[in-house]
């Protein structure tokens, strides 16, 4: 009969790097349900009815993709361009443009939606520059700046974005905003531009497959251990 034998330094490696690996394996089952709920959460808020958004501070985390009306005018003269790129691979800009609340005189930087690179400039849509005061209804986004050093800035001189960097646009334009953005629905707008609807919602769900990776190499990891002290355990022959 072999005997096991793996001794005392492999033992002293596996056993926490096993642990460990199992560990691994039961925050990402712990997260898969986590993220359940997210997205069932946020695919109910945007099907709900539209709410007024309340006036003056809120938390952005508790309104990201509430869906809210908002009524006032647009302030045409101060638009912002965040470069943006369409389906299928069209480059243009998302013209976001402050919006003046009625009553209060609040300012929300509303995305109104999507053009062309060729139409990023006023004069080329002239018809869309809605004017008086109405009523919009669309999604609440947080703002975002980039995620590494590396990555480009923006660029206020040239009126070319990349981020969602409220603060920032908010002092470009000298203004006092809301602490959020809106993206607006898509509706008809005259002459077609700008195409609203442009929330994008992507939230993989990949914790199951992470799960089962951290669990292979658990099992990887003892049957090598087990393999090693059943050959370190065998009599040496002669």
């Amino acid at each position: 009969m072999k005997k096991f034998s793996p001794g005392l330094i492999p033992t002293l490696t596996t056993v926490p790097v096993v642990m460990i690996l199992l560990a691994l394996c039961v925050w990402q089952i712990d997260r898969y349900s986590w993220k359940i709920d997210l997205i069932d959460k946020i695919n109910s808020q945007l099907a709900a009815a539209p709410v007024e958004m309340p006036m003056g501070e809120l938390v952005p985390a508790d309104w990201q993709y509430r869906r809210v009306s908002l009524t006032g005018t647009f302030d045409h003269s101060k638009e912002i361009h965040l470069f943006a790129v369409a389906d299928p691979g069209r480059e243009g800009f998302q013209i976001i443009t402050p919006f003046i609340r009625a009553g209060t005189g609040e300012v929300v930087l509303v995305n109104r939606g999507w053009v062309p690179k060729d139409n990023v400039d006023p004069s080329t849509r002239r018809e869309g520059q809605l004017d008086g005061e109405m009523t919009v209804t669309g999604i609440v986004r947080e703002p975002y700046g980039k995620d590494w050093s590396f990555m480009p800035d923006n660029n206020p001189e040239k009126n070319v974005w990349l981020y969602r960097e409220l603060k920032l646009m908010a002092a470009h334009l000298n203004l006092e905003v809301a602490p959020v953005f809106v993206e607006l629905d898509k509706s008809d707008i005259p002459g077609g531009l700008p195409i609203g609807g442009q929330t994008r919602v992507s939230l993989p769900n990949n914790h199951i497959q992470y799960a089962f990776t951290w669990f292979g190499l658990a099992i990887a990891m003892l049957v090598i251990f087990v393999i090693y002290g059943l050959k370190r355990g065998q009599p040496d022959q002669d």
